[in-house]
């Protein structure tokens, strides 16, 4: 189990390339919550979802940042869709 205590809500979440990934919202158990407002969504912002990280994937926090071990391509295609 790795020690997330240090990733807080509104950090950047960027991958092993430098992608930006998302926004946490808040740690859930074992996964990182991502905020909708990076997600695909309308003009109006609707068909927005939440999505969640293996909090896993971290490599390292730093400063406001969140570090992946993950290039944000593969951390996108483990994304899981909130319901």
């Amino acid at each position: 189990m790795h020690d997330h205590t240090n990733i807080k809500p509104h950090m950047k979440v960027v991958g092993a390339d430098g992608v930006h990934v998302g926004t946490v919202d808040h740690i859930d158990g074992e996964r990182i919550k991502l905020t909708k407002a990076d997600s695909a969504q309308g003009p109006g912002g609707e068909g927005a979802k939440h999505h969640y990280l293996p909090a896993g994937l971290v490599a390292s926090v730093e400063g406001d940042t969140v570090h992946l071990s993950a290039t944000g391509q593969n951390a996108q295609d483990v994304f899981e869709e909130a319901n």
